[in-house]
C-alpha cells in the first residue's frame, strides 16, 4: 500500500513487476548465503538459481524503463540511477556467472538490486537528461561511464569475499564458505581482470569527458571530476603494483575498496548533494 501511494504515476502492472522482481533477487542471496554459510547444498540447483537472477534482471528491466524513459528524456534521478546501475551490475555478474562459478557474487549484488527497487518506487526522484539534444560522442561518454563503474563495483564486491576467504584461510578454520569457492588464486585472478577491463573503460570515460564536456570542473562537475580522478589514480596503482611487485591478499584488497569507494563518492555522492540536498 505504501508503494501505491509513493507511486501514483505508476501503473499497477509496474508495481507488480518490481515486487515480483524484489522477491526474485531476496530469494536467490538468500539461498546463496543458505548455502555458504550453513555448509550444506542450495535447495535448487545452480542452474535453477541462473534462471532466478535472470527472471528477476529481466523484471527490474522492465519496471525500471517505465521511469527511466519519458518523453520529456532520460530520467536519471538518484533513485532511478541507483536502481540502473544495480540492474547493471546484477546483469553483469549473471552473464559472468553462465561461464565462470561467481555466482556467490550475488550474496551482496541481489540484494542491493532488491533495495533499488525499493527505494525507486518509494521515492521517485527526478534528473532530466536530454539525450536527443547531446551529442553522440557524449552519449557514449554515458554509457562508457556506466559500464566502468558497474564492472569497478563488481570488483569491490569479489574483494570484499576475496577478504572473508582470506581471513578463514588464515584462521585455519575453513567451513562451508571456503568449500563453496572457487580457489583463493582463481579469485584474485578474477578480481584483477574485473579492474583491468573497468580500468580502461574508466580511462576512455575520462579520456571522452574532457572532450565532449565543456568544462569537467564547472561546479557542479568539480567534485565528481576530482574523485574519478582520484579513483582512477588508485586503481592505477593498484594495477602498477600488482605487475612490478606481484601485490595480492590484504594490499589488494584495500586499495580495491579505496578506489571503489572514491568512484561512488564521485557519482553518488555529488548526486546526492545536487539533488536531495540542495534540490538542483
Amino acid at each position: 500500500m505504501i508503494l501505491l501511494i509513493h507511486n501514483d504515476s505508476g501503473s499497477m502492472t509496474t508495481i507488480i513487476v518490481g515486487f515480483t522482481a524484489i522477491a526474485l533477487y531476496c530469494a536467490t542471496g538468500f539461498l546463496l548465503a543458505f548455502s555458504l554459510y550453513k555448509r550444506s547444498q542450495s535447495p535448487v540447483s545452480r542452474g535453477q538459481l541462473i534462471a532466478l537472477v535472470m527472471t528477476a534482471t529481466l523484471l527490474h528491466a522492465f519496471e525500471l524503463q517505465e521511469g527511466l524513459f519519458t518523453s520529456q528524456g532520460l530520467n536519471l534521478g538518484f533513485f532511478n540511477a541507483f536502481s540502473l546501475f544495480s540492474w547493471l551490475i546484477a546483469l553483469l555478474v549473471l552473464m559472468a556467472a553462465l561461464s565462470k562459478p561467481i555466482e556467490n557474487l550475488g550474496i551482496m549484488v541481489f540484494p542491493m538490486a532488491a533495495i533499488s527497487i525499493a527505494l525507486e518506487m518509494l521515492f521517485p526522484s527526478q534528473h532530466l537528461l536530454l539525450l536527443e539534444k547531446a551529442p553522440p560522442g557524449l552519449q557514449a561518454h554515458i554509457l562508457i561511464s556506466v559500464l566502468a563503474y558497474s564492472l569497478l563495483s563488481i570488483a569491490a564486491v569479489q574483494s570484499i569475499l576475496l577478504w572473508v576467504q582470506d581471513r578463514q584461510l588464515r584462521s585455519k578454520r575453513p567451513g562451508g564458505f571456503i568449500r563453496a569457492l572457487p580457489p583463493l588464486q582463481t579469485m584474485e585472478t578474477l578480481l584483477f581482470q574485473l579492474i583491468g577491463v573497468g580500468f580502461i573503460l574508466q580511462s576512455i570515460s575520462l579520456i571522452s569527458g574532457a572532450v565532449f564536456l565543456e568544462n569537467l570542473f564547472a561546479q557542479h562537475l568539480a567534485h565528481k571530476t576530482v574523485l574519478s580522478i582520484v579513483a582512477w589514480l588508485v586503481f592505477a596503482v593498484l594495477l602498477w603494483g600488482r605487475w612490478h611487485f606481484g601485490w595480492r591478499g590484504r594490499t589488494a584488497i584495500r586499495w580495491t575498496l579505496s578506489g571503489a569507494v572514491a568512484l561512488m563518492l564521485a557519482y553518488f555522492g555529488s548526486k546526492l548533494v545536487l539533488e536531495l540536498v540542495l534540490h538542483r
